[in-house]
């Protein structure tokens, strides 16, 4: 299946969203993609999993320890990635990944986008807090 729509990258970063968050409850990453990319088409049993869509959710997987140590400096005194929602780490996590591994995004594309997640998955004051964040990773 290539759907335009369904595969844009705004598409799939929703749906690595999705199976990161699940990464936090045990989940393999490939089972995870795969669940997160095929969870609504009724009429597709089986397809390809696109490669960003992998190269996120295992990527982030991969690297989460060293996101996890880049990130929480940034965060406020007394604060850790622990004391953070699972959606707002998760999009931080995305995030930074796609500012560091992403060479084909720009820098301020994956802040924008990972902003966008917020306002979609969690609220208003997780999206300026993720921008604080990630903000400070954005090369020009």
């Amino acid at each position: 299946m290539k759907n335009n729509l369904v595969d844009s990258r705004r598409h799939l970063r929703q749906r690595a969203l999705q199976a990161i968050v699940s990464l936090e409850f045990g989940q393999d990453p490939l089972q995870a993609a795969q669940f997160s990319y095929l969870y609504d088409q009724e009429e597709i049993q089986e397809a390809e999993i696109p490669l960003f869509l992998l190269q996120l959710v295992t990527g982030v997987d991969q690297h989460r320890d060293e996101l996890d140590r880049e990130l929480e400096p940034h965060l406020k005194s007394g604060w850790s990635m622990d004391r953070l929602t699972t959606i707002d780490k998760s999009i931080l996590r995305l995030g930074l990944f796609e500012i560091r591994y992403c060479d084909e995004t720009p820098d301020r594309v994956a802040v924008n986008e990972a902003i966008e997640l917020a306002k979609d998955f969690s609220d208003q004051a997780s999206a300026k807090f993720i921008n604080g964040i990630l903000t400070h990773f954005v090369t020009d």
